[in-house]
């Protein structure tokens, strides 16, 4: 789409590189059986292979000018629909059961948007997206990585996340001013953590990684007595990055049931 200047305030990079272009493509494999969700289609790089490839592509823009460009270009095209929405606020039940979703994400908006579709996950089969390295690494990152944290736990506790490859900031344009990388994001079987109380749970790992290099007694003294870290089977001498998904799971239901 030749004339559309990228808008700093969308945090707009548009892609322009065939070979990543393909690599996404590739990754995703859409078929005639399958209900994309693009969100952020921006100048169309990669929307005309999915509604040539999927059986139905939905595309969600906040850019007026971009909408008014993808609905002339895809004016008569009965299985493309282009949405004029805020992806933080869009309903994707709405669109399916079985929906997967690709996007060249704005960065910044990236964590809460992952948030904001963790709520639809039961809808969602897959999701490939492009975001920043640095975020992409504390995603997938395990248990004793440095990058390993509040939003890898979350995150974790529903969705198999896969770091697929790097994009070089070339890719762009305009270029931003760090390295991304596209990573595939599987919905977990349901009942793969069984957690009581997702607001405790998240209360519980952000205070303990709002004090990481302390170990877990003392990050949570304040919330938490030994007592019940020894009850789930976790050393209070371990720090928090120390701690699996599993471990921090149980513990939040061991104290939701304290409190009930």
């Amino acid at each position: 789409m030749p004339g559309h200047r990228a808008r700093k305030r969308f945090g707009q990079h548009f892609l322009t590189d065939p070979g990543v272009v393909d690599g996404i493509l590739r990754a995703v494999h859409a078929t005639k059986d399958d209900v994309v969700v693009e969100i952020g289609p921006g100048q169309g790089a990669i929307t005309a292979a999915l509604a040539a490839d999927a059986g139905i592509l939905h595309a969600v823009e906040l850019d007026r000018d971009l909408v008014a460009r993808l609905r002339q270009q895809y004016d008569g095209h009965a299985s493309v629909t282009v949405h004029a929405a805020d992806a933080l606020a869009f309903d994707y039940s709405t669109l399916g059961d079985r929906l997967r979703i690709v996007g060249n994400l704005p960065y910044n908006i990236s964590t809460p948007l992952l948030f904001h579709l963790l709520k639809f996950r039961d809808h969602i089969v897959d999701m490939h997206f492009m975001l920043q390295k640095e975020v992409v690494a504390r995603m997938a990152a395990g248990p004793g990585s440095k990058t390993y944290g509040r939003l890898g736990i979350m995150l974790g506790c529903h969705l198999r996340i896969e770091s697929l490859f790097d994009v070089d900031r070339s890719a762009f344009s305009p270029p931003p001013e760090v390295t991304s990388a596209v990573v595939r994001l599987d919905p977990l079987p349901p009942g793969t953590y069984d957690i009581r109380d997702e607001a405790l749970l998240a209360k519980l790992v952000s205070n303990a990684f709002m004090k990481r290099r302390k170990t877990i007694r003392n990050a949570l003294k304040d919330h938490v007595e030994v007592s019940d870290l020894e009850s789930v089977g976790i050393d209070p001498g371990m720090r928090p990055e120390q701690i699996s998904i599993a471990k921090y799971v149980e513990l939040s239901n061991h104290l939701s049931s304290s409190l009930r």
